[in-house]
């Protein structure tokens, strides 16, 4: 895929959504980095569920920590692997304590050592909460990556260096929304929705559908 053809889906996507952003509800930096460690294979919406009952109770580090692992398990029973997001929770809510005067990093080093940060938890919290032009690859981007021909790889770590490497400068910051959410509501994994992709004519997908 050339550089025109990828600005011209970038320059759609930006036409189509503005100002996309992330489908977690959060509030500030620490509600959105919880919120993050809990969407590790788990959806947007599930996340939500558990969180608008937490955060009115707890939503700041020395509050959650205060709460402790069992308390705040009942918030996120519902939420896959809860028990380790749980023990992660209030391991980085006591670092963040000890060591950021209870604030989110503005740093990757520091956010991925936090308990239940990797990088991709960490694009995320530096691109939504902090404006980077980082991208997370998930399942979806991915996918999208791949399919559509924009930046193909063999591995999360792959796409990513491609996307940075290839995304237009002016497209960084909301890139990572855009291929989201495509990936979520328009190429979704077992049957893309081609006919109704705004995209369609400049995807490179060789089994294209007709819905």
């Amino acid at each position: 895929m050339n550089k025109l053809k990828r600005t011209e889906i970038f320059t759609r996507w930006r036409e189509n959504n503005p100002k996309p952003t992330t489908e977690l509800h959060y509030n500030n930096p620490f509600e959105l980095l919880i919120a993050v460690i809990l969407s590790a294979q788990a959806t947007d919406v599930g996340v939500n569920k558990a969180t608008d009952k937490l955060y009115p109770v707890a939503n700041t580090p020395e509050k959650i920590y205060a709460l402790g692992e069992k308390k705040l398990k009942s918030y996120i029973n519902t939420i896959g692997l809860y028990n380790a997001k749980g023990a992660n929770i209030i391991k980085t809510c006591k670092i963040l304590i000890d060591q950021h005067n209870s604030q989110v990093p503005h740093n990757r080093e520091a956010l991925e050592a936090l308990p239940g940060v990797g990088r991709k938890t960490a694009n995320v919290v530096l691109n939504t909460a902090f404006g980077e032009p980082t991208i997370a690859v998930d399942t979806h981007i991915f996918r999208v990556s791949n399919r559509t021909g924009i930046a193909p790889g063999k591995n999360v770590n792959e796409v990513e260096k491609k996307l940075l490497k290839f995304v237009p400068d002016e497209f960084k910051v909301d890139a990572h929304h855009w291929l989201i959410l495509h990936g979520r509501y328009t190429c979704i994994a077992r049957k893309p929705r081609c006919g109704s992709c705004i995209i369609e004519d400049l995807c490179e997908y060789k089994q294209k559908t007709e819905v």
